[in-house]
């Protein structure tokens, strides 16, 4: 029998849309990391204290959490700090008046830290330089191959079969054959398993925060600003860390509060002002103009399972 899992109940002192927090946590509809159920969200990970599913639901102004696994303490412990508890928006001003529309219009969204350096990395990595299909079929491959079941009703006896991602040493245990199976191309492979061999260092990135935090990642072969950055977003909210390097954050960013598309560096000269919280204008524009790709510069799709 399911055990009935840890319970948490949490009350923000501030407006919250746990669909505009939880979003940037989703790879793809097909995750088998993160799925809604209606008004419920489920998430699993790894933590330091083992593999954890956790369910999220608001009740009225109170968020009930329940979670289950040898992670679930240190989930629900975390649980202010994944739905913004931690944001410091203070000092933030909208220098576009339609950053400042953008704000009335999503009162609830906050920039969330998981505190998980590495459930965050091995999706940024994965999406370096391929389509989105590509990113997330291997993914999807990863956790459903080398993850494990999440612990709770979500894993392999429950309808909805989540898994957790596969931890470091699981990365390490995959023979080459398998990551050409899974569709991922050298580069990427490498980058990964350089990053699960000091995978234990990495996770003090999300303690240092900042630039250094950002700085400490891209000591790893293959990690780059644009990685670095979309680790940072989630792993502690980090409201600088602007994706450099991306395919459409530019034009949309241009396109939104200037009326035209640019570069990357005309990107940074429009959110220049907004430092040191120049993300937080990113995750306006995303969360209001609509959702875009996240994902690096990139080539046509390959299957290198057939090459």
């Amino acid at each position: 029998m399911t055990s009935p899992g840890a319970v948490r109940r949490w009350r923000p002192a501030f407006p919250l849309d746990l669909w505009a927090v939880l979003a940037p946590l989703r790879r793809g509809r097909g995750d088998p990391a993160f799925q809604r159920v209606g008004e419920v969200y489920w998430l699993t990970g790894n933590t330091l204290g083992g593999p954890a599913t956790v369910a999220l639901g608001a009740h009225g102004n109170e968020i009930h959490a329940r979670a289950w696994g040898e992670g679930a303490d240190a989930v629900l412990d975390g649980l202010p700090a994944l739905l913004g508890g931690e944001d410091d928006d203070a000092g933030f001003h909208p220098h576009h008046p339609v950053v400042g529309e953008m704000r009335r219009r999503v009162p609830g969204l906050r920039l969330g830290a998981t505190r998980r350096v590495w459930d965050s990395l091995v999706p940024a990595v994965l999406e370096q330089k391929v389509t989105g299909y590509e990113a997330r079929r291997s993914w999807r491959e990863l956790c459903r191959r080398f993850g494990e079941p999440a612990p709770g009703p979500a894993g392999a006896a429950g309808s909805l079969r989540l898994r957790v991602p596969p931890g470091p040493a699981a990365i390490l245990a995959i023979p080459d054959w398998e990551w050409h199976r899974a569709g991922v191309d050298g580069a990427r492979r490498r980058a990964l398993i350089a990053a699960a061999g000091v995978a234990h260092r990495l996770e003090r990135a999300a303690e240092l925060r900042g630039a250094a935090g950002r700085e400490l990642l891209r000591r790893v072969p293959g990690i780059g600003v644009w990685t670095a950055a979309e680790v940072a977003q989630r792993a502690w909210g980090d409201p600088d860390a602007v994706s450099v390097g991306d395919l459409h954050i530019p034009g949309i960013v241009g396109q939104a509060l200037t009326g035209t598309a640019v570069d990357d560096a005309g990107m940074l000269e429009i959110l220049a002002p907004y430092a040191p919280q120049r993300q937080r204008v990113v995750r306006y524009v995303e969360a209001t103009v609509g959702p875009r790709p996240r994902f690096a510069p990139r080539f046509p799709v390959r299957d290198y399972r057939s090459i």
